[in-house]
């Protein structure tokens, strides 16, 4: 997933009748924002009272001005994924 953040208050959303939120059972507080119409995902956040969302990058109407800075799980990436030598990568701990 690529992702970026941002503050809540910045954040325009389109049409919030199809927002949805999901929380899992063992953190309740976690919330992950999904269009009830076609499953996608959109956003992530630690709490309710979170002042910044992390944001699904591919959501985000272009052009965007986003980079990749860090490659997460970079160990477990695909066979067809070409990481960036230059950009940091951290295997899965």
């Amino acid at each position: 997933m690529a992702a970026t953040r941002a503050e809540r208050e910045r954040i325009v959303i389109g049409s919030a009748d199809t927002l949805s939120w999901f929380h899992p059972a063992d953190d309740p507080n976690v919330g992950y924002g999904f269009c009830s119409t076609c499953g996608s995902s959109l956003f992530w956040r630690d709490s309710e009272e979170s002042s910044t969302w992390s944001i699904c990058a591919g959501t985000l109407d272009q052009p965007t001005g986003l980079s990749t800075e860090i490659i997460y799980f970079a160990s477990e990436a695909g066979d067809y994924h070409r990481l960036d030598p230059r950009i940091v990568q951290l295997a899965t701990e």
